[in-house]
């Protein structure tokens, strides 16, 4: 094989190469048609929190709701839902204890 052969070869691969790249930026940018920005996120994990080597907890915010949830390799679990985000702990524990 002529080292022309290698050399078209290589700057094709070059160029599709450059084209996926070229595209993964314009995705990435325009956020894959979806215009989201950061004041109108309504769905993010607030922390995570690793028990084990397979289960991890993570607190879950959803609007201005926080979820508490358990998950594993072939399971997840609801532990507590409904917290308000940005509450104390202290808060919280005074508001369950008028409920009772």
């Amino acid at each position: 094989m002529d080292f022309d052969l290698y050399l078209r070869f290589a700057l094709a691969l070059i160029l599709v190469l450059g084209l996926i790249a070229l595209l993964a930026w314009l995705l990435r940018r325009f956020g894959m048609g979806v215009k989201m920005t950061k004041g109108n996120r309504r769905l993010g994990i607030v922390e995570v929190q690793m028990l084990g080597p397979r289960h991890r907890l993570m607190l879950i915010r959803r609007d201005e709701v926080e979820h508490l949830v358990v998950v594993g390799p072939n399971s997840e679990a609801v532990i507590e839902s409904g917290i308000r985000s940005g509450a104390s702990f202290a808060s919280t524990l005074a508001t369950e204890e008028t409920k009772r």
